[in-house]
């Protein structure tokens, strides 16, 4: 083998040439895959820290799955009132349209709140009982995801039955007090999600 540098004759297995030092072709090989494999290797490992960065930004709540903005005006006085002219049919619709506000609000939580029919059933079936057990899901879930939203709750599923159940004794005002704790808390809430919705 020659040198491609000087031309003088080297020894096959020399990585070098005697006379001027010129690394050989099979060294320039050598040195070309060992830093084809370098690259190689950040790339890897440049590709698999990415997922963990994007994981460490900040969680932005997705938009709601019907395209509105979440109604962030709810009042204790008109539910009271519509569901005392509609002999009870409206707090259904309130059901309705809060569990599904909810799943839009908490999405990604985990969770999910169940909507009208199986409200109306099992409340049928556990004598209303579980309307309590419903809200106080409700209250738990709110607390729980306030802090996505810069928000924080002290009032939560707990606190919502103590006024069901308790609150009858103080001439019935329970009820309204614990749905004015879940009206209060799902208007902040949603306010925080419309602004972040741009609307």
């Amino acid at each position: 083998m020659f040198c491609s540098h000087c031309g003088t004759r080297i020894p096959d297995n020399a990585a070098f040439c005697p006379q001027c030092g010129s690394p050989t072709v099979a060294a320039q090989q050598q040195t070309q895959q060992a830093q084809q494999t370098q690259q190689a290797q950040q790339q890897y490992y440049a590709a698999s820290s990415a997922p963990q960065a994007s994981q460490q930004t900040s969680w932005q709540p997705p938009v709601p799955a019907y395209g509105a903005p979440i109604a962030a005006d709810r009042n204790l006085f008109m539910w009271a009132l519509l569901t005392f002219v509609t002999c009870g049919i409206y707090h259904w619709y309130f059901v309705y349209r809060l569990a599904q506000d909810m799943n839009a609000l908490c999405e990604g939580d985990g969770e999910e709140t169940p909507g009208l029919l199986v409200f109306i059933v099992l409340s049928l079936c556990t004598c209303g009982f579980y309307s309590y057990w419903w809200e106080y899901k409700i209250g738990n879930r709110l607390q729980r995801n306030a802090p996505r939203y810069g928000l924080l709750f002290q009032e939560n599923g707990t606190t919502i039955i103590l006024w069901q159940v308790v609150g009858m004794l103080l001439c019935c005002i329970g009820p309204f007090v614990a749905m004015n704790i879940i009206i209060k808390n799902t208007n902040a809430m949603a306010t925080a999600y419309n602004a972040r919705l741009g609307r």
